[in-house]
């Protein structure tokens, strides 16, 4: 039976402690049996000499000084893995909700994880492809990278998410194994039908793993839902030997759980009422992607978090931005204009794109190409800027040029839709009939022997008339 404690000293919030314990750990799970017979599960969050302070996850509803009796089990909490994960859905809690009953343990792993040793780290190299032009030819995901998406209220956040698990897979070697680990914090019961019949009706249902946090569970469970998705995803690179991508969203309810769980604690706030250890717990979970030298598989993450009123410099994407290896921006703008995807260019960065592109990984010429299109995009900014002040018919030609450029780019290579999958040759050729609407003397970041190889002026117009419906004047861009 076990040695149980009668009773609690004290009840606040989602916390209760117990007095006069012994032999008791930081992070140990304890089971609190009500006088109906109800259980209910918690785990040991802070230990002050015998008193023992208790996060319970069901919460404390119901619950009385004296009609509990709580055990503690010895261990830290746990999550049942194998193989057949793939293709389930479970709670935030790691507990399957899918009807199709426990799944046979090969292990049980703390959801904690351990830090992997950065002597043993392999640099990320080779790249996924998630079939988005803006983010494979822009802002390349390296298999191993973390690669926030910085989104707002409003925003096709949620859409997007569910495209790239519909296309994301390895780029390079065939035959490996390749899964997604997919973490929802927070979320509407109507969000949550979405993500499971979008990954069902697109046949990808079997390589997905699922852990749903609903907006009315407890907020301790949404504390525990990336840790469980995490470990999943260990499991399954470090030990099944596959490549897993890590999607999770919305990294937003999961802090601002954290600050609600902080307050009932008592803690002094940090900047806007976060906890000051928030930068040190985004990266217990962030860190935990990367490549492990002598081991087949990867982690690599996606986590999706929403800027309250659109602020980039909010504690959460700011400190996100600390850590991870670049972000991918969506923008409002561009979503009131009706494209979708509508990621803005500009501020979005993979700072590993460099080592994951190129000859033997995409084609020669990815990286001088995303570069181009980077400063040209960045020229139409300035003579929208410019016609804003004087008005577009003032403009010089070459200016008319750059924003006509502006509005193809957006409109053919950025917005692609949600249902289109496009390869990475899909997307470099389309990189250079953009680049192709402009004369040869404005590609000054790529070299003449690329630009003899690529740049088809007669082309791009032919497919920029049929795609756009011959919306251009084609004497803007002759010579």
């Amino acid at each position: 039976m076990g040695l149980q404690y009668v009773g609690l000293d004290q009840i606040s919030g989602p916390l209760v402690v117990l007095d006069d314990v012994s032999d008791v750990g930081f992070e140990e799970v304890v089971t609190i049996t009500l006088s109906d017979g109800t259980i209910r599960n918690g785990r040991v969050i802070e230990v002050q000499g015998k008193k023992a302070i208790i996060q319970v996850f069901e919460g404390t509803s119901g619950l009385s000084k004296g009609n509990t009796r709580t055990k503690l089990l010895g261990h830290p909490m746990e999550i049942s893995l194998s193989k057949e994960i793939l293709g389930r859905v479970f709670s935030g809690s790691g507990k399957p909700i899918d009807g199709l009953g426990n799944v046979y343990a090969e292990v049980k792993v703390d959801i904690n994880g351990s830090a992997l040793n950065p002597v043993c780290r392999q640099y990320p190299r080779n790249y996924i492809n998630t079939g988005i032009s803006s983010i494979d030819g822009l802002n390349t995901l390296i298999r191993g990278q973390k690669l926030p998406i910085f989104t707002g209220s409003g925003l096709p956040h949620n859409q997007l998410a569910v495209q790239i698990v519909k296309q994301a897979n390895i780029a390079a070697e065939e035959g490996q194994p390749f899964g997604i680990v997919f973490a929802a914090m927070g979320v509407k019961n109507d969000v949550a039908d979405y993500f499971r019949r979008s990954f069902e009706e697109s046949g990808v249902m079997e390589n997905v793993v699922m852990f749903l946090n609903l907006s009315n569970d407890p907020i301790i469970e949404r504390i525990l839902t990336p840790r469980c998705a995490l470990s999943a995803a260990e499991y399954l690179a470090y030990t099944a030997g596959m490549h897993i991508l890590v999607i999770m969203t919305d990294m937003t309810s999961y802090c601002e759980a954290l600050r609600e769980f902080s307050s009932s604690k008592g803690e002094i706030p940090g900047r806007k009422g976060y906890p000051g250890y928030l930068y040190s717990d985004l990266a217990s979970l962030y860190e935990r992607a990367g490549l492990v030298e002598g081991v087949t598989g990867s982690v690599t993450q996606i986590p999706i978090l929403s800027m309250p009123n659109d602020d980039i410099t909010h504690p959460i994407p700011d400190l996100t931005g600390y850590i991870t290896e670049g972000q991918i921006v969506l923008d409002r703008t561009l979503f009131q204009k009706g494209i979708n995807p509508p990621i803005g260019i500009l501020p979005s960065l993979s700072r590993l794109m460099k080592d994951g592109i190129g000859e033997g990984y995409t084609r020669a010429d990815h990286s001088s190409l995303s570069t181009q299109l980077f400063a040209s995009y960045a020229k139409v900014q300035e003579a929208r800027a410019l016609a804003s002040v004087i008005g577009e018919d003032e403009l010089s030609s070459t200016d008319k040029v750059y924003m006509e450029y502006g509005r193809v780019f957006e409109e053919v290579y950025i917005g692609q839709g949600f249902d289109e999958n496009r390869s990475i040759i899909t997307t470099l050729s389309l990189g250079w009939h953009c680049l192709s609407l402009l004369a040869k003397s404005e590609l000054d970041r790529i070299s003449d022997d690329l630009i003899t190889e690529y740049y088809n002026q007669p082309a791009a117009l032919a497919y920029f008339s049929t795609k756009l419906n011959d919306r251009f004047n084609r004497s803007l861009f002759e010579g």
